[in-house]
């Protein structure tokens, strides 16, 4: 089963590095300088940010299904010009850590899960897709619970 990992759009967030801090703090957003390597996993490269560059800090709605699944919660973005593209691979924001697999059907319904160890996301992802219904995975960090990335079949 072949998978692809794609970073979120950088578009998306552009205007925000542009923005004063008082204009980031009226969207819930702040500058952060990063401190620690890893630890500021930016959505957009899927790679951790480096000690003493500049993220901005969201709340990000990752599931925006009709559904009573519907997700938002904080995440880091950097200044990058492209997304991430990954297939069967995992990216490097997803490889070290504790990943929550959360895997939905076309609806957004919710209809499996699973834990996966450093070292197991890539089996658990293929295990996921093995279930026809599953139209694509979130990967959530497992101990903050933060959106990492969405799985989608290839």
């Amino acid at each position: 089963m072949s998978y692809a990992i794609t970073g979120l759009a950088p578009s998306s967030f552009s205007d925000l590095f542009t923005l004063s801090d008082a204009d980031l703090a009226a969207r819930n957003a702040m500058r952060v300088e990063v401190t620690a390597h890893p630890g500021f996993p930016c959505r957009i490269s899927l790679e951790d940010a480096a000690i003493g560059e500049t993220v901005i800090l969201l709340h990000h709605v990752s599931h925006d299904a009709p559904t009573p699944y519907r997700s938002a919660y904080a995440i880091y973005v950097r200044d990058v010009g492209a997304a991430a593209d990954y297939r069967d691979s995992l990216p490097p924001v997803m490889r070290g850590r504790a990943l929550g697999l959360r895997s939905f059907d076309a609806k957004g319904m919710l209809r499996d899960a699973r834990l996966a160890a450093p070292g197991q996301a890539d089996a658990a992802i293929r295990g996921l897709f093995d279930n026809p219904a599953i139209a694509y995975i979130h990967a959530h960090n497992a101990a903050h619970g933060c959106f990492v990335a969405q799985v989608d079949r290839a």
